[in-house]
């Protein structure tokens, strides 16, 4: 066996080895062995030596050795071809603890970069979103006029799918990339309880928000602000259709103030809660890749060309923190926060860590609003910028919101001051139905479940000298509230699962078995081995009283050696 090396991959030259070839030491030095147990793990481009071990002839009194068969070790080539398997087949991944899947490569399969895993998915979210919207339609719109206590049912929900996708996309030099995501809405009649020509009575934002505007104004301009709403049909509450709330209807109001005060309205055509979103954008967002500074992945940079907004009155409410709300670092602990800017919002959020559980078979973490986040400044001294505050548990987002008096809340007033909820009739805040929560898997950073859940709220009262508001008593009326929800399923969920849970634990499984089968081949050599010996003790006997017993015995082992004739060895094995 001239060079077996050259012929055979390291795993057949055991194989060989072990049914008795023998090996020269210059062969055994050019086994390769890819991959060795120990600390260091795989040896990445790295030759070692196959463990093997030799089984001398015995030879009393002698000083030298002779070359005798030569035997692998099978456990250790289980143990070899363990770390082998489990290195090559958990790319791109491999497998640390008992049973749970930490990706190595996640940092790089998580960035965002057209070569990663993940960049089709950050591009073209492929998990299906849905919009939820509820409205709080008044039962007694007069008797508020009146000064009675509010009384509200609620209506819905009105379903939409929603679908987002990403364009101008454009990496920059700084390690960060820049893109507009694109958002529109298709009602879904199926999953809705209604119809959008279903009429709602709402309170009508512009009136009763121009009202307040106008309430240290001179008493002439409000006199003459109740001529122009009498002379446009125009009062304190409406009936219009979900459609209409929803994305928008004409009215003469908006074309009167846009004609004698431009600028003065974000919109110059129809005026709707969501008409603004559909079919737009959320705004340039400019964040980290995390291929140069993996720290700061997904992180955001900018907001339409700003690190900070104008709207609030400290700095750090004015900061742009967190991600764009989609994708989050991975390796996170229960330690870990999420936080995002929300553009809707006008300002970041951050959500907290409450419990681990399992979704569609993989792990993972529940974050869900703490208690502060929609806290006034006297419960939570850091809100203190949002303010004008009034009760705890809403917030204020009128300088974002052209001014109107509108509040952003859970909703039914859950999570704050009890006396709104009790203000109105028909409120039942409870944290089942009305907390928000985001279900992430905490090695990736990859939102499996959520569901965002907001309120929006007007502040309305008399004004003294506008006739349209009545006798109304100050009150944060809900309009309605809105349920953003998104969950992994389909053949995606099942990639995520094979991919984070079935490998893992298949490879889990698998090192007890090739254990277990080292093992049993390891018995194997050791009883040949005995079997050995006791011959060659049967074969000294016979021998002991000659006068050339070493030299016997060093032909007898080199005999076992050599493919002997059966007749040979039974007229030994008489001696």
């Amino acid at each position: 066996m001239t060079s077996l090396t050259s012929k055979f991959p390291w795993a057949l030259a055991a194989v060989m080895c072990g049914l008795g070839t023998q090996i020269s030491g210059a062969e055994l030095s050019a086994v390769p062995a890819t991959c060795v147990l120990g600390g260091g793990g795989r040896k990445a481009g790295g030759w070692g030596r196959v463990q093997l071990r030799l089984l001398m002839s015995f030879q009393p009194g002698g000083s030298g050795v002779s070359v005798g068969r030569c035997f692998l070790n099978p456990l250790l080539v289980v143990l070899d071809f363990s770390a082998c398997f489990l290195s090559r087949y958990c790319e791109p991944g491999f497998v640390r603890g008992r049973g749970a899947a930490v990706v190595d490569t996640s940092g790089q399969n998580v960035r965002i970069d057209p070569n990663s895993l993940s960049f089709n998915m950050w591009k073209e979210i492929p998990v299906p979103f849905y919009l939820s919207v509820y409205f709080f339609n008044i039962v007694n719109p007069e008797g508020i006029i009146q000064g009675q206590k509010p009384q509200v049912q609620e209506r819905g929900p009105y379903v939409y799918r929603e679908f987002r996708h990403k364009s101008n996309i454009t990496f920059n030099n700084n390690d960060t990339v820049s893109f507009l995501e694109y958002r529109s809405y298709q009602f879904q009649p199926d999953k809705s309880l209604g119809q959008e020509s279903d009429y709602i009575v709402m309170p009508n934002i512009l009136v009763l928000s121009a009202s307040m505007m106008m309430e240290n104004r001179p008493g002439l301009l409000k006199l003459m602000m109740t001529l122009a709403f009498s002379t446009l049909g125009q009062r304190a509450f409406m009936n219009r259709t979900v459609g209409e709330i929803m994305w928008g209807y004409d009215d003469p109001l908006i074309h009167l103030i846009n004609q004698y005060f431009p600028n003065s309205l974000p919109f110059k055509g129809k005026f709707g809660l969501f008409a603004e979103l559909n079919n737009s954008d959320s705004g340039l967002f400019t964040v980290f890749t995390g291929v140069k500074n993996f720290s700061r992945i997904h992180l955001v940079d900018k907001w339409n060309g700003v690190s900070k907004v104008n709207y609030w009155h400290s700095d750090q409410c004015n900061m742009i923190n967190g991600t764009s709300g989609q994708m989050w670092a991975p390796f996170m602990t229960p330690e870990s926060s999420l936080e995002f800017y929300s553009p809707e919002a006008c300002r970041s959020m951050k959500l907290v860590y409450k419990e681990q559980g399992v979704f569609g078979g993989i792990p993972t973490f529940r974050f869900v609003a703490p208690s502060t986040l929609f806290a006034n400044g006297s419960v939570y001294p850091p809100n203190e910028g949002f303010c004008p505050c009034r009760e705890s548990g809403i917030q204020n987002v009128s300088t974002c919101r052209f001014n109107a008096p509108l509040f952003l809340s859970h909703p039914h007033f859950y999570n704050a001051d009890p006396v709104l909820a009790e203000a109105v009739s028909g409120l039942h805040p409870n944290p089942k139905e009305h907390s928000l929560f985001l279900d992430i898997h905490p090695v990736t950073g990859i939102p499996m479940n959520c569901s965002v859940k907001l309120q929006l709220s007007l502040f309305l009262k008399s004004v003294k000298g506008i006739g349209q508001t009545g006798n109304i008593q100050p009150v944060v009326l809900p309009l309605m509230w809105f349920e953003e929800s998104g969950a992994m399923e389909g053949e995606t969920l099942e990639t995520f699962y094979i991919q984070l849970v079935l490998m893992p634990k298949v490879l889990h499984y698998a090192q007890y078995v090739l254990l277990a089968l080292g093992c049993v081949l390891l018995l194997i050599p050791i009883i040949y081995q005995i079997r050995s010996q006791e011959k060659c003790y049967l074969f000294w006997i016979s021998f002991k009283k000659g006068s050339k017993d070493k030299e016997a015995v060093q032909a007898y082992s080199e005999f076992l050696m050599t493919s002997a004739p059966k007749g040979t060895v039974l007229q030994e094995a008489r001696l």
